[in-house]
Parts: structure tokens; C-alpha cells; sequence
């Protein structure tokens, strides 16, 4: 399937896969920027994406720049509905509270997944199927549940 993408901006970097079947594509800072500990920014990308019809994008974070620096996306996973033409944008946050974090032009930033999506249509109903687990979140079925 094919992904059409437009680069913005003649510094950034097309999205690819870093191995052949890996699920994400790279999505790639356009500027230099440094977090301070604790703080978050809108980081550029310089790219638009056109989704196929029926699918979203998900931007998700890189597992190496939060177990090594603390870095992480505030709005994880962020949501590209299939519609939207802007540029992707990635909000990232220093969760470190001593180390600022300086990422370079280029820098791999986060992941884009593309998915297919499902269109339901919500319906109102007085009661739901009974199903196993109920109404059991939030933990409910790990160690030392009651």
C-alpha cells in the first residue's frame, strides 16, 4: 500500500522503516531543539501525509529515546484521522528531572503507524452483552486483584 507523502520543507526527512517488516516508520525532527527537564514542545516534522481511505496514523513514541533519555510523547498515541493534510507534528516531553535532552535536525523522534479503521456508528441501548470480565479495569486482572 502506498503512502503518499509531501515534504514541506526541503530539510525533512521521508518517513521509512529502519528494517524490512518493523510496523513504524521513522518520523524525524526537522529542527534542533533542546528540552529542558520537564518541559514539552510541538517538534516539526516538515512532512504531510495523505492516508489511505479507511485508515488513521498513529504517532507513537521510540522505545530507545524513553529508556534512555526519559523522552516521551504527551499525547501517546497521537491521532492522524484520514482527512488531515497539515504537517505532522509530535509532542514530546523531557520526563527527566535533572538532564535536558538535545535532539539534532534528523533526529528520529517517534513512530508512524497506519491502520485501518472501522466506521461504527454508536447506538444507545439499555444494557450491554455480559461478557467475563464485566466491568474489571484499571489492573483488575493482574497480581494481587480481589
Amino acid at each position: 500500500m502506498r503512502l503518499p507523502v509531501r515534504r514541506l520543507d526541503r530539510r525533512a526527512v521521508l518517513p521509512a522503516r529502519p528494517h524490512p517488516g518493523d510496523a513504524g516508520l521513522d518520523l524525524c525532527a526537522l529542527e534542533a531543539l533542546t528540552l529542558a527537564p520537564g518541559e514539552r514542545a510541538k517538534v516539526r516534522t516538515g512532512l504531510a501525509i495523505e492516508l489511505p481511505v479507511g485508515h488513521a496514523g498513529l504517532v507513537l513514541p521510540r522505545s530507545g529515546l524513553a529508556a534512555k533519555h526519559g523522552i516521551a510523547l504527551v499525547n501517546a498515541p497521537g491521532l492522524i484521522d484520514e482527512g488531515y493534510r497539515g504537517e505532522l507534528q509530535v509532542l514530546l516531553l523531557n520526563t527527566d528531572r535533572r538532564a535536558p535532552f538535545t535532539l539534532s535536525a534528523g533526529d528520529r523522534i517517534a513512530q508512524l503507524v497506519v491502520v485501518p479503521v472501522v466506521a461504527t456508528e454508536p447506538v444507545e441501548v439499555a444494557e450491554l452483552a455480559h461478557a467475563a470480565r464485566g466491568d474489571g479495569g484499571f489492573g483488575s486482572t493482574g497480581v494481587g486483584s480481589p
